[in-house]
C-alpha cells in the first residue's frame, strides 16, 4: 500500500514515530505523481525531486531535535495554481501567467511550512479559477478519477482530483463560489470553506476579492480540521484578515450531535435536483437525526437569486483584478505588436481562454457608465438580503444541510458548450461565499454509475467547529471509499 492511501493525521504519526522518514513520504508522493499523472491530469508543476529531499532532510532534523513536533510536520502537501509559492511556478493554469516565479510565499503556504508540512507541487484548476469543470486550464482538463470519461469539478478539479487519485495526501484549494465544496463532491473526498477572513487571502491571486477563500481538501474531516488549524492565522498584509481568538477547531471533532438543531431548506430539494443525490443527502441527514440532532424544514428565501447576484459581482471583481496582466512586467507577451496598446490588446487576447473572456467582459459590462447602477449595486442589495435570510435561519438553527450539487460529475466535455448550465451547477454553495459563510461538503454515497455524492454543511460566521463537528458526527458512521486510481480500492 502506498503511504499516499493515508491520512494526513496518519503519516505525521508514523514519522513522528520513526515508522516512516520523511525522504520516504517525499518519494512515495512523486513516484504515485509519476505513475498516475499521466491518466488524471492534477497538477501543472511538481517541485524537483532533489529540492524536496534536500527540505526533507532539514524538516526531519527538526522532528528529531524536538521543535517541530506537530501533526502535519513532514506530511507532503500539493497546493492551487494559484496561490503563490516561492521559486515555485504559479500560472493560474493560464498562458498569460507563463513561466511567472513568485518571488514570496502566500501566507496560509508559509503557515504551513513553518508547521513542516512539504509543497510538493502546484494542482491544475480552472484557469484563473472560473470555471467548474477544470476543463478550463490552458494545461488540460483533469479527469475524475473514478470515472476518467467525467470531470473532476471546479475550479480546485486539480486539488480534488489529486487527493482521490491518491497521489497526494491533502491539498489547499481556493474557493470563490463553491471551487472546494463541488469538485470534494464530485471526486468523493471532503473539503472546508471557512468563513471568509479567517486564511488569509495574501498570495492568494484574485478572481472575486469580496468572495475568495483559500480552505483545505482531504480525506477525512479530521485532516481538513487540522489544516484549516494550521493556516489560519491573523495576517496584517491582507485588509480582510480577521483577528479570532478561537482557532482550535480539531476541538471540534466530536461523535456528538445530540440537541443539534440542523435546517433543511426546502428550497435546495425542489426541481433541477437529481433524484439519486436527493435520496443520499436526505440519507444523511436520516443519519444524524438518529444520532439525535433535530431536523427541521424551512423556506430560505432568494435563493434563486444567489446565482445572477453571484456572477454580476464576481466577475465584475475579476474584470478589475485581472486587469493588471497586460503583458508589461511578467508573464506571457505578444511576439509581434504595433505600439504599447496593440501589445496590451494583443497579449491579453493571446494569453486569457474563452472563458476568462467571457466573465471579463460582462464584468466590463456591469460596471461600465449606465449599467453599474442597474446591474452591480442591485446584485450588492441582494447579497445584503442572501446575507440577512442566512441571518434569520441561524437564529433557529445550528447547521444548514443540503447537497453540494445538483447531480453529480458530468462527462468530460458536457458543459463547456453551454455555460448557463455550467453556471447554474453553483446554485447550492455560491449563496455560502455571497454572505461570508462557512461550509464544508464531503462524501454521503454514490450514484447507479459509481460516481460520489456530496453532502454540504453550512455554519454561522465563525462557527466553523458546528460544521466540523456534524461532519465529523456522519463521517464516524461510514468508511472512507478509495477510488479506482488508490493502490487499495475496494469496489
Amino acid at each position: 500500500m502506498s503511504l499516499t492511501s493515508l491520512t494526513a493525521k496518519e503519516l505525521g504519526i508514523k514519522i513522528k514515530e520513526k515508522e516512516i522518514s520523511v525522504k520516504e513520504a517525499v518519494n512515495d508522493t512523486l513516484d504515485a505523481i509519476e505513475k498516475k499523472e499521466g491518466k488524471v491530469n492534477s497538477f501543472v508543476t511538481v517541485a524537483d525531486r532533489d529540492a524536496l529531499l534536500k527540505k526533507a532532510e532539514k524538516v526531519q532534523k527538526k522532528i528529531g531535535e524536538g521543535t517541530l513536533d506537530g501533526p502535519l510536520a513532514g506530511v507532503p502537501i500539493a497546493i492551487k495554481d494559484n496561490i503563490c509559492t516561492k521559486g515555485l511556478l504559479t500560472t493560474c493554469s493560464s498562458k498569460i501567467l507563463e513561466g511567472f516565479v513568485p518571488t514570496y510565499t502566500a501566507e496560509a503556504v508559509k503557515n504551513l511550512e513553518d508547521a513542516g508540512a512539504i509543497v510538493i507541487g502546484k494542482t491544475n484548476m480552472d484557469e484563473f479559477a472560473m470555471g467548474s469543470t477544470t476543463e478550463t486550464s490552458a494545461y488540460g482538463a483533469t479527469k475524475n478519477p473514478w470515472n476518467l470519461g467525467h470531470v473532476p469539478g471546479g475550479s480546485s478539479g486539480g486539488s480534488c482530483s489529486g487527493v482521490a487519485a491518491e497521489e497526494c495526501i491533502c491539498a489547499l484549494g481556493s474557493d470563490t463560489g463553491g471551487s472546494i465544496r463541488q469538485p470534494s463532491a464530485f471526486c468523493g473526498v471532503t473539503g472546508i470553506k471557512p468563513t471568509y477572513g479567517t486564511v488569509s487571502r495574501y498570495g492568494l491571486i484574485a478572481y472575486g476579492s469580496s468572495l475568495d477563500q483559500i480552505g483545505p481538501v482531504a480525506k477525512d474531516v479530521t485532516d481538513c480540521a487540522l489544516i484549516l488549524e494550521t493556516i489560519s492565522s491573523y495576517d496584517k498584509k491582507d485588509s480582510t484578515s480577521m483577528k479570532r481568538e478561537d482557532l482550535d477547531f480539531t476541538s471540534a471533532l466530536k461523535d456528538d450531535v445530540k440537541g443539534m438543531k440542523i435546517g433543511i431548506p426546502k428550497d435546495y430539494f425542489g426541481e433541477g435536483l437529481d433524484r439519486e443525490v436527493s435520496e443520499a443527502v436526505k440519507g444523511a441527514a436520516k443519519v444524524l437525526e438518529e444520532k439525535g440532532a433535530v431536523l427541521e424544514e424551512f423556506d430560505l428565501g432568494l435563493v434563486e437569486y444567489a446565482i445572477p447576484a453571484y456572477y454580476v459581482i464576481a466577475c465584475a471583481e475579476a474584470s478589475s483584478n485581472l486587469a493588471r496582466f497586460d503583458g508589461v512586467k511578467y508573464g506571457y507577451r505578444a511576439k509581434q505588436y504595433e505600439g504599447l496598446h496593440n501589445m496590451y490588446k494583443k497579449s491579453r487576447s493571446e494569453g486569457f481562454g474563452t472563458e476568462v473572456k467571457r466573465r471579463i467582459m460582462l464584468g466590463s459590462f456591469v460596471l461600465s457608465s449606465g449599467y453599474y447602477d442597474a446591474y452591480y449595486l442591485k446584485a450588492l442589495r441582494t447579497k445584503a438580503l442572501i446575507k440577512r435570510e442566512f441571518d434569520k435561519a441561524f437564529s433557529k438553527y445550528d447547521v444548514i444541510l443540503g447537497p453540494a450539487a445538483p447531480s453529480t460529475a458530468p462527462k468530460l466535455g458536457s458543459s463547456l458548450d453551454d455555460p448557463m448550465k455550467m453556471y447554474l451547477g453553483d446554485i447550492y454553495t455560491v449563496s455560502v461565499n455571497l454572505a461570508g459563510l462557512p461550509g464544508i461538503s464531503l462524501p454521503c454515497g454514490m450514484d447507479g454509475e459509481g460516481l460520489p455524492i456530496g453532502l454540504q454543511l453550512i455554519g454561522d460566521c465563525f462557527k466553523e467547529k458546528d460544521i466540523i463537528q456534524a461532519a465529523y458526527t456522519y463521517e464516524c458512521t461510514r468508511e472512507y471509499r478509495h477510488s479506482p486510481l488508490s493502490d487499495v480500492y475496494q469496489g
